[in-house]
């Protein structure tokens, strides 16, 4: 048992993360227009790289690439602020790898596939004996040591963990069929007939776009797919499904390396990629126990913050209060008598005398007017809602105005009030 510790140790001081965080992120809407995904603030002090960032760290992993493309100096200034603890003489490192065209044809990144494979000549360096690839988009937690070693105990070229979706809506998702030892036997997109779990009929597997690569095995698939004219040079479109049948390509059940709280039900994971999953996730923060626990001591998340005051409610009138029910109320924000319920107030926002905010996700820098009403708003960085202005009221008024999903979720970003 000892030397399997020391070889896992071992294995993790070999392997080599690259979180992916060129996307655009484009169902995000407004709120990626200028700056990357991962980018994106949550859960009132953090930004989703956080997540898989600090799963790294947590899990042993210490040496951390992150290739960048679309609009990515938040993301930079972040990553160099706020993760540059690791000790270089080490060789412990969270980098930040911006898009230069290192390929021949001078492209921008392809895909997924096409991020890593532009990034061959720096990571050869490194001689990493694993590749963790992951999304720097995601919310969850996550023991990638766990995976790793069950990567090597069954000798895999490829491993790719998956979460367990009900069948019914495995067509929304990459499914990953796999036999009874579930070695995978194929990997579908948004199939209309998704293949089962053998053990759980109702179930199916989702790839999550996590993939553990046996390093020497990458390089080679890598350098193939480049040479294919029809591949998009993506992992989950053409470089996984074309190894289904040609290499030893293993299902890591989720629920076997999430770090859940005690007494949850399933593991957490969420793809926060549209406006309503987006509203979805922060607003469940604000729960008595919430599916994602930041509070937890053992795993923590980290992040880069500015030294800012403490959250402050002041006047306690019958007709003016300023207080936070069933919400999260970040750091440098001021409740002047308004009202907040089942609300998420990120960093340096102030809510003004007799407003009330209900079930919205208000991010950083806002200024709520008085007497102004909100229900049901994702409010984008910097807003200045007027005095007595209401949102969430009326449908087709604030779907003139500002953007409203399917689900009744108003996103206003400062541009769209300007503009009215």
């Amino acid at each position: 048992m000892e030397g399997c510790r020391h070889d896992l140790q071992t294995a993790l001081k070999n392997t080599l993360a690259l979180v992916l965080a060129g996307g655009r992120g484009s169902r995000l809407m407004h709120l990626t227009e200028t700056l990357a995904k991962p980018a994106v603030p949550f859960a009132g002090k953090f930004r989703i790289i956080d997540f898989p960032l600090s799963n790294c760290i947590h899990s042993g992993i210490r040496k951390v690439a992150v290739p960048t493309q679309y609009r990515s100096h938040t993301l930079i200034q972040h990553v160099q602020r706020g993760w540059g603890f690791l000790r270089s003489e080490l060789q412990e490192f969270i980098e930040v790898w911006p898009a230069q065209q290192q390929t021949a044809d001078e492209s921008w990144y392809r895909g997924t596939a096409d991020a890593v494979y532009q990034n061959l000549d720096l990571i050869r360096g490194i001689r990493p004996q694993y590749i963790l690839v992951l999304a720097g988009d995601h919310v969850y937690k996550q023991d990638y040591s766990r995976m790793l070693g069950q990567h090597i105990q069954r000798k895999a070229e490829v491993t790719v963990a998956c979460v367990e979706v009900p069948l019914e809506h495995a067509d929304q998702f990459g499914v990953v069929g796999v036999d009874a030892n579930d070695r995978i036997a194929s990997f579908l997109e948004k199939p209309a007939d998704p293949p089962a779990i053998p053990d759980q009929p109702d179930s199916a597997f989702a790839s999550m776009g996590i993939y553990i690569f046996n390093a020497d095995f990458l390089f080679d698939q890598l350098i193939r797919d480049a040479e294919t004219e029809a591949s998009s040079r993506d992992f989950g479109k053409d470089l996984l499904p074309y190894l289904v049948s040609r290499a030893k390509i293993y299902a890591h059940r989720f629920k076997d390396s999430c770090v859940m709280n005690e007494g949850a039900d399933e593991p957490y994971w969420r793809d926060v990629g549209t406006v309503d999953a987006y509203w979805e996730a922060n607003i469940d923060l604000t729960r008595i126990t919430p599916d994602l626990d930041l509070y937890d001591q053992q795993w923590p998340i980290w992040t880069s913050q500015e030294q800012r005051p403490s959250a402050k409610f002041v006047f306690n009138d019958n007709e003016r209060r300023g207080e936070a029910l069933d919400s999260m109320v970040s750091a440098g924000c001021i409740v002047s008598g308004g009202t907040v319920r089942r609300s998420i107030l990120f960093n340096n926002v102030r809510v003004n005398s007799y407003a009330l905010v209900e079930d919205s996700v208000i991010l950083p820098g806002c200024d709520i007017g008085r007497n102004a009403r909100l229900k049901k708003v994702l409010l984008g960085p910097d807003c200045q809602i007027p005095e007595g202005m209401a949102i969430g009221e009326d449908v087709a008024l604030d779907s003139k105005r500002f953007y409203r999903t399917e689900k009744g979720v108003v996103l206003v970003t400062a541009p769209m009030l300007a503009a009215l």
